[in-house]
C-alpha cells in the first residue's frame, strides 16, 4: 500500500509539472510600449526594430515594430514567408516590383494594412515624418535584396 502512495505521489508531481509547462507555452503574451527594446537591424541600417513576439528566424508566429525616419527608403527585396504590415505612425508607402519606382506604390496612412505573399519583390518608404510599422506572420522567413549591391550586410 505504502508503495502505491509513493508511485501515486510522484505520477502526480510529473502531471502538474507538465501542466505548469504546458499553461507556459500557452500563455497570454503582453507587451507594454515602453518595454520594448529597440536595436538597429543589420539589414536595415538608421532604422530601429523591436520585437514584440516570436522569433521570425524560427518556425512559429512572430511580430516585430520597425521604426523608420523621415523619408527611410527599404530597396526592393523579397521575403520567404508571407509578411502583414500595419502602419501604427506615419504614413507608409509600398509598392511592388523589382525596381525602385514610387509612382508605382500605394500610400497606407495610419491604421493601412497590406499583406505580401511570399517570394514577391516589393519596396517601401516612411513618409515626410517618424513612421512606425508592425510586421505580424508566420516563421520562418528573412528579407532578400533584389539587388545584392542594396545589401548592407556585404558593404563593408
Amino acid at each position: 500500500m505504502r508503495r502505491s502512495h509513493i508511485v501515486l505521489g510522484f505520477l502526480v508531481i510529473i502531471l502538474f509539472a507538465a501542466l505548469q509547462l504546458h499553461a507556459q507555452q500557452n500563455a497570454h503574451t503582453i507587451s507594454m510600449p515602453e518595454t520594448l527594446k529597440w536595436v538597429e537591424p543589420p539589414v536595415l541600417p538608421g532604422a530601429r526594430l523591436a520585437v514584440v513576439q516570436g522569433d521570425s528566424s524560427k518556425e512559429g508566429p512572430f511580430v516585430y515594430r520597425l521604426k523608420m525616419p523621415a523619408a527611410y527608403k527599404i530597396p526592393p527585396h523579397i521575403h520567404k514567408a508571407s509578411e502583414n504590415v500595419t502602419v501604427l505612425v506615419g504614413v507608409f508607402s509600398i509598392g511592388v516590383g523589382e525596381k525602385f519606382d514610387q509612382r508605382a506604390a500605394h500610400e497606407l496612412p495610419v491604421g493601412g494594412f497590406v499583406s505580401i505573399p511570399p517570394n514577391h519583390p516589393h519596396f517601401a518608404w516612411a513618409g515626410s515624418q517618424e513612421t512606425v510599422v508592425q510586421v505580424h506572420g508566420v516563421g520562418p522567413t528573412d528579407l532578400t535584396f533584389v539587388d545584392p549591391a542594396d545589401d548592407p550586410r556585404r558593404k563593408k
